[in-house]
């Protein structure tokens, strides 16, 4: 039995994972492309890599579930990507508020790490409760 804090703990790191993935991939998205879609190209792009990374290792190792065949995992994936669009939108939502106020790609990054630990731990509530939920036989 998984205790709270080490939930907590294990929840932490792999969001914190899932976060330098996409922050990341944002920075080189900017360095490799400064067109005029190069902030919206590159958060899109930073969302993409984190996603499965946050998924993979949430379900395993923060939930420890176990998918019954491809396509319930399928199905889970896309429950788990549902659940993703309004934690997503509060995410993107700050990430391109601090663009809009700082204009700088250091205070957009610091718009989007906060961004993405508010919808993480809103994430995690709607994934305990709607995707991993543990059926009772």
């Amino acid at each position: 039995m998984k205790t709270a804090a080490r939930i907590a703990l294990v929840y932490a790191l792999v969001s914190g994972l899932a976060t330098v993935a996409n922050i990341g991939t944002q920075a080189l998205c900017m360095w490799a492309y400064s067109g005029v879609y190069a902030v919206g190209l590159s958060v899109l792009t930073g969302t993409a890599t984190g996603f499965p990374i946050k998924y993979v290792l949430e379900k395993k190792h923060v939930f420890g579930f176990k998918a019954d065949n491809l396509g319930h995992d399928t199905r889970l994936f896309l429950l788990y990507g549902f659940m993703g669009v309004f934690t997503t939108a509060i995410f993107w939502g700050i990430e391109f508020a601090f663009q809009y106020f700082f204009g700088t790609d250091a205070m957009r990054y610091l718009g989007g790490i906060i961004g993405l630990t508010l919808g993480s731990f809103i994430k995690y509530h709607l994934d305990k409760r709607f995707v991993f939920k543990q059926e009772l036989v």
